[in-house]
C-alpha cells in the first residue's frame, strides 16, 4: 500500500457506457465523456456488478489532501462528480436517504433520534438482499440505532457504536467491545467479507461507512502529528457583517483558528480511510473482481469551517450539504476518469445501485439515477430542527440551484419520531447570487423591497420551493 503524500492530486472522472440516446442528451446537459461512454458496448456489464457503497462521516469538500489514494483510483478512473449534495445535512436523515433514494419528508427519519422511523421495505439492502445478492455492512449505521437490534436485510455486519478507540460493536448478532482503531476494524472486517467472493458466487453489496472524519475527530496513532497542508480560511471565514442573516448565525463565534483545528484533526483521521479504501482496491483486484464492481464514495453530509462563525453541519449553507462524491464502474464504461457538473445527491445513490443490478426502480424514491442522462435544474436541501429548546437554526428547507440558491426558515419543530408539529410560519428568508458571491456573504432579501424580490424572481423561487416541500 502506498504511503501518502504530502501533497494531493486532482482526479477528474467518467460516466457509464450505456443507454446511447439518453447519453447523448446528457452531454449537452453535463459532459462531452457522455457521448464518449455512448459508444461503450453494454456487453462487459452483462452480468450483475458487485456493490461498495462508502459513506464517510461529516466530510465536507476541500479535504482531497487527506485521500490521495481514493482519488488516484475513483477520481483517475471514474466519475467526480463537482456538485455533490447531502439533502438534509444531518446524519441519520442522510443516511437513510442513501438507503432509501428519498427525501427526508417521504422516508420520516427527519432527526437523529428517529432513526426507527425508517420503513426498512423501502432500502436498497432490501431489494439487493431479494434479488440474491450477498449483503454487508461495516461500520456505523444509523444515529438512535440500539446496538443490539441487527440491521434488516444484512447477511453479515459489524455494527459500530460510533467512536474512534475500544468501542462497542455488534458483529453478526453478539455485542461486544474490539480493542483497536475502529477505521482499521472496519477495513479488515470488509476484506474479510470480499475474501467470501473466492468461494461464493453471488454478486455482493459491502456498505462500508466510518465514524471518520466525525467529531472528536481522533486520528490513528501513527497519523497523530501528520503535518497537514496550511489554510488561511476562506471569505466567509470571518464574515466582517453578518447583520443580514438570521440569529443563530449573528450569535455564531466559531473562529478561524477553530476551524484550522478543527480541520487538521478531520484531515488526520481522513488519513486511515485513506488507508482502507487503497486495502479494499487491492483486495478486489486479486479476487479479479474490480472491472465489474461499482463503488460510490460519498459523506454523509459536509461541515463548516467557522464559515459565517458557525462550526457544525445542519446549516443551509454550502460548506454544510456540498459532499465529495466519486462513482467508478470499469466493466459499465466508467473508468476514464471525467467530471460530472450535474447536481447529485444522496437520493440518487439507491436508484443508481438498483439500475446498475437491473432491479426495478420501486415507486417512491425521489432520487434519480446517475447511469443515465437524467439531471436536474435545482436540489431541495432540508432540516428539521428537534425540540424548542436551543439556540440553532430553526427548520429550515432551501432551493439549491447552481447559480442561486432561496432558502425559507420555519416556525417547525419535530418529536424524537420525526413527527412534525408548529404553525410553519416563516421567519426568515435568504437568497444568494452563487455566480457573484459564492460564499454567501450577501443575502440580497435583506431591507429588499416587494419590488426587489419580484426582480429577483422571489415569488416563483417561494412557490417551487413550496411545490418541492408538499411533492
Amino acid at each position: 500500500m502506498s504511503e501518502h503524500p504530502s501533497t494531493s492530486r486532482a482526479g477528474s472522472v467518467g460516466r457509464r457506457g450505456f443507454l446511447t440516446g439518453a447519453a447523448a442528451v446528457a452531454a449537452a446537459a453535463a459532459t462531452p465523456a457522455l457521448a464518449q461512454a455512448a459508444s461503450a458496448s453494454t456487453s462487459a456489464a452483462a452480468s450483475r456488478p458487485n456493490i461498495l457503497l462508502i459513506v464517510t462521516d461529516d466530510q465536507p469538500k476541500h479535504t482531497d489532501w487527506a485521500l490521495p489514494q481514493t482519488i488516484d483510483w475513483l477520481g483517475a478512473h471514474g466519475v467526480t462528480f463537482t456538485h455533490g449534495h447531502s439533502a438534509t445535512p444531518l446524519c441519520a436523515p442522510s443516511r437513510s436517504s442513501v438507503f432509501s433514494g428519498r427525501h427526508a419528508h417521504h422516508h420520516g427519519v427527519r432527526n437523529n433520534a428517529a432513526s426507527h422511523s425508517l420503513d426498512q421495505s423501502t432500502t436498497v439492502q432490501r431489494h439487493l438482499k431479494q434479488a440474491g445478492y450477498r449483503t454487508g455492512l461495516f461500520g456505523k449505521y444509523l444515529n438512535s440505532w440500539t446496538l443490539e437490534d441487527n440491521p434488516p436485510h444484512f447477511e453479515e455486519w459489524a455494527l459500530l457504536q460510533p467512536a474512534f478507540n475500544a468501542a462497542r460493536w455488534n458483529i453478526d448478532g453478539t455485542v461486544q467491545e474490539l480493542p483497536g482503531y475502529t477505521t482499521n476494524i472496519i477495513k479488515n472486517k470488509t476484506l474479510a467479507f470480499l475474501d467470501k467472493a473466492a468461494t461464493d458466487t453471488r454478486p455482493w453489496f459491502a456498505y462500508v461507512t466510518p465514524y471518520a472524519s466525525h467529531e472528536p475527530n481522533t486520528p490513528a496513532p501513527k497519523y497523530a502529528e501528520t503535518p497537514v497542508p496550511p489554510w488561511n480560511g476562506r471569505p466567509s471565514v470571518p464574515e466582517a457583517d453578518r447583520s443580514d442573516k438570521p440569529a443563530y448565525i449573528r450569535n455564531g463565534t466559531a473562529t478561524l483558528a477553530d476551524a484550522q483545528e478543527l480541520r487538521t484533526r478531520q484531515l488526520r483521521s481522513l488519513l486511515s480511510v485513506d488507508d482502507a479504501v487503497a486495502a479494499i482496491r487491492e483486495k478486489l483486484t486479486a479476487l479479479g473482481q474490480l472491472e465489474n464492481t461499482l463503488v460510490i464514495f460519498t459523506g454523509d453530509n459536509g461541515y463548516t469551517w467557522a464559515d459565517h462563525g458557525w462550526l457544525k453541519k445542519s446549516v443551509p449553507y454550502s460548506p454544510a450539504h456540498e459532499v465529495p462524491f466519486y462513482l467508478s464502474w470499469p466493466a459499465g464504461g466508467l473508468a476514464s476518469g471525467t467530471t460530472d457538473g450535474r447536481i447529485v445527491a444522496n437520493i440518487d445513490i439507491a436508484p443508481t445501485i438498483l439500475d446498475a443490478a437491473g432491479i426495478p426502480r420501486p415507486a417512491g424514491q425521489d432520487g434519480q439515477s446517475l447511469l443515465g442522462a437524467a439531471s436536474r435544474d435545482h436540489l431541495l436541501v432540508q432540516w428539521w430542527k428537534q425540540g424548542t429548546g436551543g439556540t440553532g437554526p430553526k427548520t429550515w428547507a432551501s432551493y439549491v440551484a447552481k447559480d442561486k440558491q432561496y432558502t425559507e426558515y420555519y416556525d417547525l419543530h419535530t418529536d424524537a419520531t420525526g413527527a412534525v408539529s408548529g404553525t410553519g410560519q416563516v421567519a426568515f428568508r435568504e437568497y444568494y447570487d452563487l455566480v457573484s458571491d459564492p460564499y454567501q456573504l450577501r443575502n440580497l432579501l435583506h431591507q429588499a423591497t416587494p419590488a426587489q424580490e419580484q426582480a429577483l424572481g422571489i415569488p416563483a423561487l417561494a412557490a417551487q420551493l413550496a411545490a418541492d416541500r408538499a411533492g
